[in-house]
């Protein structure tokens, strides 16, 4: 992302700053959740156009091996990546599905690399101020990684940690509104939170973006997270396994869950948990070649 004369980018929990150079515009958008349509094409009423104010909204992808990891989706979902330069020697990449950006690929720096720190999907909210959000959340107990800054004119960011100790980062949209594509494959289906404290979760961002929750029947404990328009948004679940750090998982929709996984090993991946059925849905939680965790979705895809 770009702020001012510098380039910004949060890269699993943190971020990084370099001369701006060939800067160009960056478009960041929101998710709903899963509900596969039963008539009409998937991909027409999976298009958007606009997106209420704390709703999932993009995620990206911070590695430590750009080009491998632009093989690997593009070789799992069929995206058509383009390289949008940044500087001499860094680009923001985009990807997409018929033309409609669903998902970026960027590179996370030496010193996030040194440190331990692994490749990471990042997920974004909509909110209508994204300096408002910021003091909000500092309000609420969460701490502020980086402060509300312009992405040239495309929109504002900002990145927050939540008392939990999810990262999660905010986007008031201008000239880009994000994804043009969810809800169908290859595109962000949902946002799953692992928390320590699901209920101390729900109220944090229930404060912050105006979120409800309500349980969902199974054999473990889960929310299902609502908008302020009624939208399923998301969930929060325990961490899996038991004491894993705070996190947002990413989900990207497939059209054969043993097909994705079959080729996400084929790929150089590995496979975290093996297909399951939860009812409305089959997904697995697996990683890319380089480490980054984010799950798969074959099941009913919301509008």
């Amino acid at each position: 992302m770009l702020g001012g004369d510098v380039h910004q980018a949060y890269l699993g929990g943190g971020y990084f700053l370099r001369p701006a150079g060939r800067a160009r515009q960056l478009g960041l958008g929101r998710l709903r959740p899963p509900r596969r349509e039963e008539c009409g094409s998937v991909v027409d009423m999976a298009q958007r156009t606009t997106y209420t104010p704390g709703t999932f909204s993009w995620a990206d992808l911070t590695t430590s091996d750009q080009e491998a990891a632009k093989a690997f989706y593009s070789g799992l979902f069929g995206w058509e990546i383009v390289d949008m330069p940044v500087d001499d020697t860094t680009s923001y990449s985009m990807a997409a599905l018929g033309g409609k950006p669903v998902a970026a690929i960027s590179p996370q720096p030496q010193q996030q690399r040194d440190n331990g720190v692994p490749p990471t999907w990042n997920s974004y909210i909509t909110v209508d101020d994204a300096d408002a959000a910021v003091e909000r959340a500092r309000e609420l107990g969460a701490n502020v990684h980086a402060p509300a800054f312009d992405v040239m004119t495309a929109g504002r960011m900002a990145v927050i940690q939540d008392p939990q100790g999810a990262y999660v980062l905010v986007w008031q949209p201008r000239e880009h509104i994000g994804a043009g594509l969810v809800n169908a494959p290859g595109a962000l289906s949902w946002n799953e939170l692992g928390s320590p404290d699901m209920e101390a979760s729900a109220q944090f961002y229930s404060d912050l973006f105006g979120w409800t929750t309500s349980p969902m029947e199974g054999d473990m404990p889960y929310l299902v997270v609502k908008n302020s328009d009624g939208h399923s948004n998301g969930g929060i679940r325990p961490p899996m396994p038991p004491g894993t750090p705070s996190f947002w998982l990413v989900y990207f929709a497939v059209g054969d869950i043993d097909t994705a996984v079959a080729k996400v090993t084929e790929l150089g991946g590995a496979v975290l948990g093996e297909p399951t059925d939860i009812g409305i849905a089959r997904i697995a939680v697996v990683t890319d070649p380089q480490g980054a965790v984010f799950a798969l979705y074959d099941g009913q895809l919301d509008d």
